[in-house]
């Protein structure tokens, strides 16, 4: 699959997920965006600097989370 289209990918899957958050608590909402807004972060930035942009994902999704989950911690 080309760069773009994983890109595309990702950040479809992560606004899909995203929708299913009506029922969620304020600290499961900022890690699900957090990592999704990771996941699409990291994709493009690997795919744009010529890495693998799954493995961008992956990294970004996880780091993305964690900040996501301590953010919503504090609030």
């Amino acid at each position: 699959m080309k760069p773009i289209m994983q890109v595309s990918v990702a950040v479809t899957v992560a606004m899909l997920a995203l929708a299913g958050c009506s029922n969620m608590t304020q600290r499961q909402q900022s890690t699900l965006s957090g990592g999704a807004i990771g996941a699409a972060a990291g994709a493009g930035v690997s795919a744009l600097s010529g890495g693998d942009p799954v493995t961008g994902a992956v990294v970004g999704g996880a780091a993305g989370a964690v900040i996501g989950n301590i953010k919503g911690q504090k609030k």
